[in-house]
């Protein structure tokens, strides 16, 4: 049988350390499945998913807790096999652009919390924009809406909170979950 796990790293930027993750993953006869993982000022982040044999998780778990004298923090949490898209939901995609301040992602998440929207994937960057120089914040949102959430009051109220913040906003559906 397999388990899976689901595992947050955080440590200094140095080259070596995905190798020295999947190293421990394999030497314990796990499959790399699922990955996230970025620079961030100075840090490698990163969040996987992996199978294991049952029998092996433990000992995986303690080997990937050893990375600790590598600089490499490793949180490891068990979870169900393959999370799947619930059938029903409405999938969505977000995009905003804009000139970067305190509170855009804040004000949007609440928007969509307010009405049970549930952020799957969230990617956020700033950048110089191209004819000032001034930063400039973009973020790309994966979101699973129920189907009763009214996609144009939605995109109504995202957009409202585009015009407080001055960002563009952009909601579009991907798909309405089938079935």
């Amino acid at each position: 049988m397999q388990t899976s796990l689901v595992l947050t790293i955080i440590g200094p930027d140095r080259p070596g350390l995905v190798e020295a993750v999947s190293r421990t993953v394999a030497e314990h006869d796990g499959n790399w499945e699922q990955s996230r993982m970025a620079q961030l000022a100075g840090k490698f982040a990163g969040i996987l998913r992996v199978s294991v044999p049952s029998d092996a998780a433990p000992a995986l778990t303690r080997a990937l807790n050893a990375l600790a004298s590598q600089g490499l923090q490793v949180v490891v949490e068990p979870s169900a096999q393959p999370a799947q898209r619930v059938s029903g939901m409405q999938q969505l995609r977000l995009e905003v652009v804009g000139n970067d301040r305190a509170g855009i992602v804040r004000e949007l998440s609440q928007a969509l919390a307010a009405r049970k929207v549930n952020v799957d994937e969230l990617h956020t960057q700033c950048e110089a924009a191209a004819m000032t120089g001034e930063p400039l914040f973009r973020a790309t949102a994966e979101l699973s809406a129920p189907r009763g959430v009214a996609i144009e009051e939605l995109r109504t109220a995202l957009e409202s909170i585009g015009d407080d913040l001055m960002v563009d906003v952009s909601l579009v559906a991907v798909s309405d979950g089938g079935q």
